[in-house]
């Protein structure tokens, strides 16, 4: 069993870093899963059970948090004591916010006139966008460790991913 204090990464024996393993994030995940899975538990003591319950909860909490890119860089940049959504920490390049205008604006007239090839489009542009901050995010955290240029590309993510669930909602929606 983990102790409650043990950050995600060490959970899954992984280096702190943004670029992971993930597939040994998905077999680490199995084995604890496997480990402290409460049907195991089910004739153990009342603490037992509390603790693999415990345990297979913050291992699913952890894996989420570190298989999506735009959640593990948040998380990162918790463990340093930075919260990339806060009130307070919202400044983006006006570059960036007039894109977001544009990619909600071609969301809404594509949802209006039920034009999935547009959404698909759209998808595949913030697709190749989302990739490319992904790279920065592996140079700014790993190589340079620079936070405040990895804060700002966290909450480009962070917004990317809303605005590809937002997409593919619109086009589940009209199929």
């Amino acid at each position: 069993m983990q102790n409650a204090q043990t950050n995600y990464f060490q959970l899954f024996a992984l280096p702190k870093q943004f670029e992971i393993d993930v597939q040994s994030l998905e077999v680490n995940f199995r084995k604890i899963q496997s480990a402290s899975h409460p049907d195991r538990f089910v004739s153990a003591m009342a603490d037992e059970r509390l603790q693999s319950m415990q345990t297979s909860t913050t291992a699913n909490e952890a894996y989420r948090t570190l298989k999506n890119p735009a959640t593990r860089a948040k998380y990162l940049l918790e463990l340093q004591g930075i919260n990339a959504i806060s009130d307070t920490n919202t400044a983006m390049p006006m570059d960036f916010l007039m894109q977001q205008m544009e990619w909600r604006e071609q969301l809404e007239d594509a949802k209006v006139t039920k034009d999935i090839p547009a959404l698909e489009s759209l998808a595949s542009e913030l697709q190749a966008e989302y990739k490319s901050i992904q790279a920065d995010l592996a140079e700014l955290f790993d190589a340079k460790k620079d936070y405040p240029s990895a804060t700002d590309a966290t909450r480009k993510l962070i917004f990317i991913d809303k605005v590809y669930a937002d997409i593919h909602q619109a086009i589940e929606q009209l199929e």
